[in-house]
């Protein structure tokens, strides 16, 4: 790789200031935001469009692992980020572990499902 191709160190400096300035919440909270985006996509909850019907994105298995990733960063997270930022997350994985039972024709043993071993068991 030439030095042309390499990336100047006065933008990793500033990518890296930039991301110092970032409360942690903040991370917390966007990379939750990402996984809850595409856990709902993977559960079939996308709006239709001519390109891509929802169903033709649905894909449980996905789902599932997205979704027991976001229950495992906020279970983790809660106690440090506060109840206040932390119940919607909550809420919103509740909704898509919700969505998934839903979707799934085979039903999961209570507490089986995505994320429920770290959430408990989910109605």
């Amino acid at each position: 790789m030439s030095s042309e191709d390499s990336v100047p160190a006065e933008a990793v400096a500033d990518v890296t200031r930039d991301i110092a300035e970032v409360p942690a919440v903040e991370v917390i909270t966007s990379a939750a935001v990402h996984l809850m985006s595409a856990a709902a996509v993977k559960c079939g909850l996308a709006e239709d469009s001519p390109e891509a019907p929802a169903a033709e994105l649905q894909d449980l298995d996905e789902a599932r692992k997205l979704i027991t990733a976001l229950a495992g960063l906020v279970t983790g997270a809660a106690t440090v980020i506060g109840d206040h930022h932390a119940r919607p997350l909550r809420d919103g994985l509740r909704s898509l572990q919700l969505a998934f039972r839903e979707a799934s024709a085979i039903q999961d043993e209570p507490g089986q499902g995505p994320g429920e071993k770290f959430t408990g068991p989910v109605r």
